[in-house]
């Protein structure tokens, strides 16, 4: 398949992947009694709602054509106001996992989908491997999404429900992460990715088989 094209495709699953990731934010918040994101018009899979120009499409166009391995991106986060929440505990962590948990159904899902043509005998022509290709790239890509928001550096989704079981000695802690979040972030990005990569590899190999 032509590079051009599979960096396009691979840009507009991240787009979308990373808004359905939004929504879901959006609509757990919702459900526990926040409606802030859904008066804010972002119950929406509209990706113009949610793109940010530079989170949505420099930075993974940038990272895809230099190679270097690793494709990530951002949307606008959806307003959500804690205070609203029926769950004043375990509200927050709630509505922070649903981001990741939707990732993670589509790569089920299309993992699936897989396993199931592996079944059908149609002829290897280029157009079949191509859809092959995309469908695998649907998966790995909300994979990586999943698995990098579930570590717990601020701002990512994990250090929300890291917060919400430390106990209150720990605030300390919290403050610290919360103050240095995004240098360790981006140390993370650049020197301790490949740490999760067997987890991404693992899940992969489990989801589609091959």
């Amino acid at each position: 398949m032509d590079p051009l094209i599979i960096s396009i495709f691979s840009i507009i699953i991240l787009i979308f992947s990373v808004v359905i990731h939004e929504v879901a934010h959006g609509a757990a918040a919702n459900a526990l009694g926040d409606p802030t994101a859904k008066l804010a018009g972002r119950l929406t899979l509209n990706p113009l709602k949610h793109l940010d120009p530079v989170g949505s499409v420099l930075v993974p166009l940038f990272l895809i054509l230099s190679n270097i391995g690793i494709v990530f991106g951002w949307a606008k986060p959806v307003p959500i106001n804690p205070y609203n929440f029926r769950d004043q505990k375990y509200g927050e962590a709630k509505v922070s996992f649903a981001g990741p948990a939707a990732n993670l159904l589509i790569a089920i899902i299309f993992g699936l989908i897989l396993r199931l043509m592996a079944f059908v005998s149609l002829p290897l022509s280029d157009a079949f491997i191509g859809l092959i290709s995309m469908l695998q790239m649907i998966v790995l890509i909300n994979l990586v999404l999943a698995i990098f928001n579930l570590m717990p550096i601020p701002p990512l989704d994990g250090s929300h429900l890291l917060f919400a079981v430390l106990p209150r000695f720990a605030d300390s802690l919290k403050l610290f992460f919360n103050q240095y979040g995004l240098i360790i972030l981006f140390i993370f990005i650049f020197f301790g990715f490949k740490a999760i990569e067997p987890i991404i590899s693992f899940f992969y190999y489990i989801l589609v088989g091959f």
